[in-house]
């Protein structure tokens, strides 16, 4: 078995690129020729894989709105069907993933915190529906573990914890490991709160 990571195809590529230029300088700050000089093709060869930046930045919201989704069910599956599996482990991996998102992909975070409203509107409502889904499972998994808090409050400290773990383009650098290490005793604490 391989363990070489897959190279990231041409559209991956473009996306990847488009993702940091568009976090960097925004949304209309960056022409469809930088985006193609730096992925090493011309701006008009863009064309031959997105119908323009309004579909690649559609697709960069879209998609990491459906990955968090996708993996967050996948976590709580796998978790709960672990031996001894328990709410805590369900919460800690959905925790190990959203860290690992917010690490790995914090210029998708800067594009969702400015570039939102530039979506066409069934785009903008896809992607609200995604992250209201997320949220759902989270708070599931919340309210299983602190049946004693009401629904209004499990709520609110999902909604801060992400606030919290989706600060990380904000944040100087620690590197990776210490970053990870803070984040999830931070996310832990907000919600071992609940009880206290």
């Amino acid at each position: 078995m391989s363990t070489r990571a897959v190279a990231p195809t041409r559209r991956e590529q473009i996306l990847g690129e488009a993702a940091r230029l568009f976090a960097e300088r925004g949304f209309h700050g960056v022409g469809v020729d930088e985006i193609g000089a730096a992925v090493g093709i011309s701006g008009p060869g863009l064309y031959r894989h997105f119908a323009g930046k309004d579909a690649m930045l559609a697709e960069l919201l879209v998609g990491i709105s459906e990955r968090l989704l996708t993996g967050g069910r996948r976590r709580v599956e796998e978790a709960a069907a672990a031996p001894h599996g328990d709410q805590a482990a369900v919460l800690a991996s959905l925790i190990d993933g959203h860290i690992d998102f917010a690490l790995d992909d914090r210029a998708l975070i800067t594009l969702h915190d400015r570039e939102l409203d530039r979506l066409r509107e069934a785009d903008r409502k896809l992607v609200r529906q995604l992250q209201r889904k997320y949220v759902e499972l989270w708070v599931d998994v919340v309210r299983e573990l602190h049946p004693e808090v009401g629904e209004a409050e499990v709520r609110v400290s999902v909604h801060a914890v992400f606030g919290l773990l989706n600060s990380t383009p904000h944040l100087a650098a620690l590197g990776r490991d210490a970053t990870e290490s803070l984040l999830r005793r931070l996310a832990n604490g907000a919600f071992g709160a609940l009880s206290g």
